[in-house]
């Protein structure tokens, strides 16, 4: 009798894991987020917030996190071959940017390697269109997915993690760019 229990039991976690794993297997390869927002100012001006890291302390979200965050530059001043590296708290982490790809007043393309607190490599991209005085700035974030964070994004949306820190960024990268056309 209480063989045929543990046997039961066992069949039934067998199953139960099996299900999960082809859930995990037939999520989507790969995750996007994306924001848009329109600032009062011409497409080059924004672009020269987007294209210099140097730039980036003034309005991205994840400097407010860690106030005693490192951050190191490499590579050119700005544009294409240029760096930002950081190593932070647990809300930061630690990674690299490298610009990649950067045509004036239109887009920026950036590498962005995450080191900590998990390892992760995506593409993300600032694209900018004139829209009478205003420009639409648009940051999208793409990566693939392995399976774990397949089985990581079925209880943890990349859409709702990141979406807001993006919001917040262009909140304020439109308050400096405002800010300063005045």
């Amino acid at each position: 009798m209480l063989k045929r229990i543990v046997i039961g039991v066992f069949i039934a976690i067998v199953v139960i894991v099996g299900g999960l794993a082809v859930v995990v297997a037939t999520q989507p390869e790969e995750f996007q987020v994306t924001r848009t927002t329109s600032v009062k100012a011409r497409p080059d001006v924004v672009f020269d917030q987007i294209n210099d890291f140097h730039n980036w302390d003034k309005w991205s979200p994840w400097a407010k996190l860690d106030p005693n965050m490192k951050t190191t530059y490499s590579g050119a001043q700005s544009g294409v071959g240029s760096s930002y590296a950081w190593v932070g708290n647990d809300d930061v982490g630690e990674g690299k940017m490298t610009v990649i790809e950067s045509r004036p007043g239109e887009q920026v393309k950036i590498d962005l390697d995450f080191i900590k607190p998990f390892a992760a490599k995506n593409l993300t991209e600032f694209s900018l269109k004139p829209d009478g005085d205003n420009t639409q700035v648009t940051w999208a974030m793409t990566g693939k997915k392995n399976f774990v964070s397949k089985a990581f994004c079925l209880v943890m949306d990349m859409d709702k993690m990141v979406g807001g820190d993006f919001e917040r960024g262009l909140a304020q990268m439109k308050t400096v760019v405002e800010s300063a056309a005045q």
